[in-house]
Parts: C-alpha cells; structure tokens; sequence
C-alpha cells in the first residue's frame, strides 16, 4: 500500500539544515560565543604546540646544514668491564689516514684538574666545568668560534695559556678578555686567552677549559706511554670533517680504526643525529601542552553538551510546533546535531587561525621557517567536528523523543 505524497513527509536539504541550525545559535549568541571559546582554546594549543614544534625543528635543521652535516665524533666508552676505556693515543693519526677524512682534531679530558675564578674558590664548587687539552684545529673542525680573544696558535699551546667554552666563560663570570685575565686551574695560574661562541655541533666544548697539549703536558702533567715513549694525550674525543656523500662510510669504519683491538670501547655518534635528537627530546614539553589543548577540547565540549541540554529544554515549545507541522523525529535530531557540530566547527575554525597566528608570530621573531603541519588543522577541525557531534548527540536524541503533545503542554 503507497502512502500518499501529501503524506510523506519532506527532506531538508544541507542548505536549508544549515539555515535552521544556524537561526537556533544566532538566538543565543552569548552563550553560543562562550561554548565555542572552549573549542576554540583548545584548538588553538593542538595548532600552536604541533605548528611551534615543527618550526623549531626546521629551524633547527637549517642551522645544522649551515654548519655542515659531515661532523663525526669518536669518544672513549667503556670496557667490557664497565669501567672507563682509554682510547690510543695513536687513533687521530689512524682517522686521519681514511680515505673520505678531510679534518681531524682532538681533544683529552684532564680528570685531576679543575678550573676556577681564584684559589679562594672552595674545590668542590667546580660548577661542571672540565679541563681538555686541544688540538690547534678544534675551532675549524669542530664549527666553534672565537667570540672574544685569541685561539691557541703553536706559541701560546706550549704556555700556561687557556680558552674558555662559551658556557665556561659565564660560570667562571667572564664577558670578555682583558689584558692578565687569569683562571686557577689544575693549582696554577694560567692566562686567558680567548672565549669561544657557543658550539652547536659540539656543545661540549661549551663547558671546557681548553688548553694546549704541550701546556698539559708541561703544566698538567698530561701524558701516557706509546711505544715505550711519553706522549702527549690519550684523546678522549676525536672530531672529523669527511666528505658530505661519503659521511656513513666514514662512519661504518670508524671504530676499528681508531680502536682496532678494541672498537667496542669507542663510541662513534654524528652530532646533527644528536641535536635532531635533542629537537625530538622537547616533544616531551609539547605532549604536555597538547595534554592541556585537549583538555580545554573537553572542557570546551562539556560547554557545547551544556547549551544543547539547556536549548533543547527552553525550545520544547519549538519543537513541539515543528512536531506538530510534521517534522519527523530524524529532522529534529538532525537539527540539534547540526546545531551542536556548526558550533564546534566555528571555535575549531578559529582556534586553528589563532594557533596558526601565534606559529607565525613566534616563529618570525625566532627568525625559523614558519612550518605548520597538516596534521595540525586538519586534526584541529577534525577533533572539534568530533567533539561537536559527541556534544550534541545525546541532546538531539532527547529533543527527537519528545512528542508533540508532550513538547506543547510542558512549553
């Protein structure tokens, strides 16, 4: 049996569900304004976080290709029985003698000496510097500048003669060299001679007090035994420049060259791996703040479940009415759903241009590429949709179950 045309009743197209759900918010505004502004809070910290993040890291990766990805180090690890491994003295000659090696230099930690400002200084206050002796090439190896001062040249390597790290140089509270500008290190004046930049391939170095092999040996009393002969050394660090297409070869064959007998003991890292590292480190500071976007996500759904609750209560009168013209139950659900999603769609609108202002903003200041990923946008509407429709569900299902008679009588 066909039910008669008259009877059937009519379809709202998207256009015309759009109209309707958008007159039921324009009724409200305030309160539509203040449940959107959760949304759009939350989705401004997911844009911001991720779009931040990602610009950081570009612009992080730009400084390393600009300073060269072809630094490789070599330090000593540990023995097979956990205790300090001493790497030979000949192993900066080995590196040096591969064949995609371009620059080698190197450094030796001094363990039983520590700098000061002055002999007044208590000796367990030696506030994480450490002592290295250097080969004269570490500046142009290692990508590390002279900020103020002199490096070390053959003259001043065989004196008691330091450069400070750049990090060095703030703890000990110097800013820049002066004429007799002393450290008492290793239980000796030595005369400062230069302060470098900050290392950003090598940022141990930051905190080192760098001074001649000659000047250890001499002053510091920095040798060991090669052949049966005093040497200056052991490195405990060996920097290299290989040839950009050739990086991972070098790599490959590092260990057993500067430690043959022993290549386990040696720990061989590529430092731009280190510092992308570093840049993957901070996500954890990120997931705290898309932890705090989502939580203004659910605050701010709580917010939009709220003003549906409450409009499907003061709009009973409504929905009876529409009820009783022959609206279905699907075209009332339908309305309070689209009403809750248009909702979310607009705080997640503007939560994504805000966040993407604040990228912007932030990253031109830092001087970085402006990167924002697609996934933050896109996740940021997507989640705001999602929250949206979750919101409203259960209040459009309640206005869908009221009756005509019922929605009148209680109006």
């Amino acid at each position: 049996m066909s039910v008669p045309a008259h009877l059937v009743p009519a379809r709202l197209r998207p256009g015309d569900q759009a109209r309707v759900a958008s007159t039921g918010l324009r009724a409200r505004p305030l309160r539509a304004a203040l449940s959107a502004l959760g949304i759009a809070i939350g989705t401004t910290a997911i844009v911001a976080v991720l779009g931040l993040s990602s610009s950081s890291q570009a612009g992080l990766l730009a400084e390393i290709d600009k300073l060269g990805t072809n630094l490789l180090t070599v330090k000593t690890g540990q023995s097979f029985t956990q205790e300090a491994a001493v790497m030979p003295v000949a192993a900066p000659d080995r590196v040096s003698r591969l064949g995609s090696v371009e620059q080698v230099a190197h450094t030796g930690t001094i363990d039983g000496a520590k700098a000061y400002r002055s002999p007044l200084i208590p000796s367990i206050n030696t506030n994480g510097l450490s002592v290295q002796a250097t080969s004269l090439n570490l500046p142009q190896v290692a990508g590390a500048g002279v900020a103020h001062g002199r490096w070390l040249n053959e003259a001043t390597a065989t004196q008691p003669t330091v450069v400070l790290g750049a990090a060095a140089a703030s703890r000990l509270g110097f800013s820049r060299v002066y004429p007799g500008q002393r450290v008492w290190l290793g239980g000796q004046w030595f005369y400062v001679a230069g302060i470098l930049s900050p290392a950003t391939l090598a940022p141990e170095i930051d905190s080192s007090a760098l001074v001649g092999y000659p000047a250890a040996r001499r002053y510091l009393g920095y040798t060991t035994m090669s052949r049966g002969k005093a040497a200056d050394g052991p490195p405990t660090m060996i920097y290299i420049r290989a040839k950009t297409d050739a990086v991972d070869q070098v790599q490959a064959a590092l260990a057993r060259t500067a430690n043959p007998e022993h290549p386990n003991e040696v720990d061989v890292s590529q430092p731009s791996d280190a510092l992308t590292a570093r840049a993957a480190a901070k996500g954890a500071f990120n997931s705290l703040f898309l932890g705090l976007g989502v939580v203004a996500l659910i605050v701010g759904a709580v917010g939009v479940a709220n003003i549906m609750i409450i409009s499907v209560l003061e709009r009973r009168s409504e929905i009876g009415l529409r009820r009783a013209l022959g609206a279905t139950k699907g075209q009332i659900r339908s309305q309070f759903l689209a009403e809750a999603i248009m909702l979310a769609v607009i705080g997640g609108a503007i939560g994504v241009a805000c966040g993407a202002v604040a990228t912007a903003v932030y990253a031109g200041v830092k001087g970085w590429t402006v990167v924002i990923p697609a996934e933050a946008w896109a996740g940021g509407i997507g989640s705001a949709v999602l929250i949206g429709a979750i919101a409203g569900l259960m209040p459009a299902l309640r206005a869908a179950r009221l009756s005509p008679t019922e929605a009148l009588r209680t109006a």
